[in-house]
């Protein structure tokens, strides 16, 4: 959880289940219940499967927004279910990352440094999928697709209004590293092109050729939030950190600023994704 003093810190070992899937699942199967319905009724009429319901009321998948709303309707649950929407929603995401995505989707303004992969919100699908089927230890196949969907929900941030603005500064190497392929890569590159085309976003490359470097320590994000809070949001080894105190994120600001100055400029950065694309 975020604390005031300064720094919020949660290790996904801690935090591994919020409990609320469960929850949702023996409300769902209580609700179902008292109306009569099977499990494959219940899955005729929502558009699921009869095995995806059991996963559902069994906590072991998370539903998506649309099927919350529609089953709430279909059992006359009267929100009953509708309730637990936004808990299900955070539990779609890594415990260490949900008190970010929430600052993130709330954010007027994001910046993000990436060392290791692509931005999550710049991810492909085929991309996203790759980075989480390489993990280890493994994950199994239903918490993929889970986090797969949830990454991808993120990017509904480009299209909000009010647009929020955002930047991205990426080391070359994160460019060039094959992860899923050839083809995954040559989507991942065309995906950044579009995206850094968008009015509101602005797309940096730190060569690898450049002598200075404000940032060796790793990534971070900053986020700026609708009252004017500076965060800055910082993740290593099965933890992650939001700061909220002034020293640290008037800090990593200023690294930024460097790291943008000694970057290539956005349409430079831009012409060299689409060398690299070339290169493919």
């Amino acid at each position: 959880m975020l604390r005031e003093n300064g720094e919020g810190c949660m290790s996904e070992e801690q935090t591994t289940g919020t409990g609320v899937p469960h929850l949702f699942g023996r409300q769902l199967k209580r609700l179902r219940a008292w109306a009569g319905m099977g499990r494959a009724e219940l899955g005729a009429r929502t558009g699921y499967s009869e095995s995806t319901i059991a996963s559902f009321e069994q906590g072991r998948r998370i539903p998506s927004r649309q099927f919350i709303v529609r089953a709430d309707e279909v059992l006359g649950a009267h929100g009953v279910l509708l309730e637990l929407v936004e808990e299900m929603e955070r539990a779609q995401y890594p415990p260490f990352f949900q008190d970010a995505v929430k600052l993130e989707r709330e954010a007027v303004a994001l910046h993000f440094f990436a060392v290791q992969t692509v931005p999550g919100l710049l991810q492909t699908e085929e991309y996203a999928r790759a980075v989480f089927a390489i993990r280890r230890p493994p994950l199994d196949e239903a918490t993929i697709e889970q986090r797969v969907t949830a990454r991808l929900a993120r990017q509904e941030i480009f299209v909000r209004k009010p647009m929020p603005v955002i930047s991205f500064v990426l080391e070359e190497a994160v460019l060039r590293k094959q992860l899923g392929g050839p083809a995954v890569t040559r989507g991942q590159l065309e995906q950044i092109l579009l995206i850094g085309e968008r009015p509101n976003v602005e797309i940096q490359v730190m060569p690898d050729n450049r002598e200075e470097h404000a940032a060796l320590s790793g990534r971070f994000t900053l986020i700026e939030t609708t009252n004017g809070r500076r965060i800055a949001y910082v993740e290593a080894f099965k933890s992650s950190r939001l700061f909220t105190d002034r020293s640290t994120v008037r800090e990593l600001d200023e690294r930024y600023g460097v790291l943008r100055a000694q970057a290539l400029t956005p349409r430079e950065s831009l012409a060299h994704v689409e060398k690299l694309l070339g290169g493919t």
